[in-house]
């Protein structure tokens, strides 16, 4: 799309942008006053972004040791919201108390600092400058140059600097040194390890029991692997706890660092006997991938599952601007390879952006005679199959030399590897809605509401892996021709050519991994991680008319009543 202007100046593109923006904002304008017959509500601000939700459960079948158990999970996912303070804008007293209004106070409480997580990390405090692509993980002054410079002169150094669980920091002679995490925020991790024993101490399951005590273990070495092996076993427990430094989104400068996060989580027994069947599929579907076979030969553990929760506390890296609906782990390939990995989808909370937000899009962006087709139900299957996509494709390249494509891609690992997901969780569903293996509603709900979700994920802006994922999607599809904006700015999808889109995708993101050409990734994410004027007008259309971009949570024993 970008091709068009290929031939003009940079001044000349600039200006047909900007031209092009304003008309599209003028038409979308007079079409939201006059083409829906109804008043405009209160625009969407940077400050109205979110809308409040209570996060609630139901606990009644829970005793009393598992209550206690539940305010022990959330006082140790405090903890880990303390640290993540820290990796991405250091101290959390300092940041807040230079802030005098309650207003931009409370927004900043939200993004975790000063840093606008929908709106590409822009600030939004007078005097703070741009973010630092490596958060607090590394010297705010280092540069990409220096540490690969650093790396290659002291290679015993590679492995610590470049661990998953280590700062870098620079020593008194301005060497860099590598400090391990829980070196570095040993309190808060000391404070955590003692509420996950204690929270053993209370379970009911020795499988549950087994896991807190390992992950205590865990927070104190740095060494996750074998917690990670032990969450894989745990099959019955009621209640679940996600907690660590887990995703490595927050370092956009390399990718290496993870961040702490926690989610406290109860298991929907009814909906987890529905998704179960999956599971024992994903060999299968590995086999039917569309790309070459060498490119598909990484056997997916058959040990991985499939369940229903509800959450009820958020802390953390998971917390901070948009939060997450479903969740995929653990990330260790090993243990993915070993044990599979488990799919948690996240029901309370993904019902509550369904409701809130999809539903309120889906009727101004889409075609009204194809608005039929967005259902909770397409909405959560394309969810719990992006989440499974990532178990698929390949963990390792395919060269000779097999080096992870975590580590050869580097920071467009991130950006691939949650396009991979999207893309590959709607083939999916496409593959076991014609196998009957998925038969709620018909093939088309899932195709509509994953066009509708284009537009909420988009509106989480570009600066983050998803928001990156979700630009070369929508441009993809737009190339293709899977949907065609209309006259009166509402969409329409094209089943045919967007599963013609969708299979070209999945086998272009798949053998960019599995090739591990960073030069190739990078500028593939570049050229097709943009905001396409049109898209920006609609999004703008919609904050126009007061839509929220994502939910901020009223939570913790409080709200719960324990």
């Amino acid at each position: 799309m970008r091709d068009r202007l290929a031939g003009s100046t940079e001044g000349q593109r600039c200006y047909w942008n900007r031209l092009r923006i304003c008309l599209a904002l003028a038409l979308c304008s007079l079409w939201a006053r006059a083409g829906e017959g109804q008043s405009v509500a209160q625009e969407t601000t940077r400050w109205n972004k979110y809308v409040p939700v209570k996060l609630t459960a139901d606990l009644s079948s829970l005793d009393n040791k598992q209550r206690q158990v539940l305010r022990l999970l959330i006082e140790a996912a405090e903890q880990m919201d303390a640290i993540f303070w820290l990796e991405a804008s250091g101290d959390k007293d300092k940041v807040l108390s230079s802030i005098d209004d309650s207003q931009v106070r409370r927004f900043a409480e939200i993004n975790y600092g000063p840093w606008d997580r929908l709106d590409n990390n822009n600030s939004f405090v007078d005097g703070v400058g741009e973010k630092p692509l490596g958060a607090q993980y590394y010297p705010t002054d280092l540069t990409k140059e220096e540490f690969e410079q650093y790396l290659a002169e002291h290679p015993t150094q590679r492995e610590a600097m470049t661990s998953q669980y280590t700062l870098v920091r620079r020593g008194e002679a301005g060497q860099l040194i590598a400090v391990p995490y829980h070196e570095a925020f040993a309190q808060p991790t000391e404070r955590a390890t003692e509420l996950l024993r204690q929270a053993a101490s209370l379970a009911k399951e020795d499988s549950f029991k087994a896991y807190l005590l390992a992950r205590a273990s865990a927070l104190l070495s740095d060494d996750y692997q074998h917690s990670d092996m032990l969450w894989m076993d745990m099959k019955d427990n009621h209640i679940d706890v996600v907690i660590g430094p887990i995703e490595n989104y927050e370092d956009k400068l390399f990718g290496y660092k993870t961040a702490h996060e926690c989610y406290v989580l109860i298991k929907d027994l009814q909906w987890s006997q529905r998704l179960a069947k999956f599971a024992e599929m994903l060999p299968a579907l590995q086999r039917g991938l569309p790309v070459p076979d060498a490119y598909k030969q990484e056997e997916p553990g058959t040990d991985a599952d499939l369940n229903a929760y509800d959450v009820v506390y958020y802390a953390g890296d998971c917390n901070a601007g948009s939060k997450t609906i479903a969740i995929n782990l653990p990330n260790d390939e090993q243990v993915q390879l070993k044990k599979g990995s488990r799919r948690l989808q996240l029901k309370n909370a993904m019902r509550a952006k369904f409701d809130t937000i999809l539903i309120p899009i889906a009727d101004r962006i889409i075609v009204e005679d194809q608005r039929q087709h967005i259902t909770f139900e397409a909405f959560f299957s394309n969810t719990m199959f992006h989440e499974v996509a990532h178990g698929l494709g390949v963990k390792y390249t395919i060269g000779a030399d097999r080096q992870r494509v975590r580590d050869v891609l580097k920071e467009t690992y991130s950006a691939l590897e949650e396009g991979k997901a999207d893309i590959l969780g709607l083939y999916m569903v496409t593959q076991l809605f014609e196998q009957q293996q998925l038969n709620d509603g018909q093939l088309m709900d899932y195709y509509v509401t994953f066009m509708a979700s284009i537009f909420r994920s988009v509106r989480f802006g570009a600066a983050s892996a998803h928001g990156r994922a979700n630009m070369i999607r929508f441009n993809y599809f737009a190339e293709q021709g899977a949907f065609r904006r209309e006259a009166n700015g509402r969409y329409r999808v094209n089943l045919e050519k967007m599963r013609q889109a969708m299979e070209g995708l999945s086998k272009r993101l798949l053998m960019l991994q599995g090739d591990g050409d960073y030069q190739a990734a990078k500028t593939f994410v570049e050229e097709m991680a943009f905001v396409p004027a049109q898209l920006q007008a609609d999004l703008e259309r919609l904050n126009r008319l007061g839509i929220p971009v994502d939910i901020v949570l009223e939570q913790g024993i409080d709200v719960l009543g324990l």
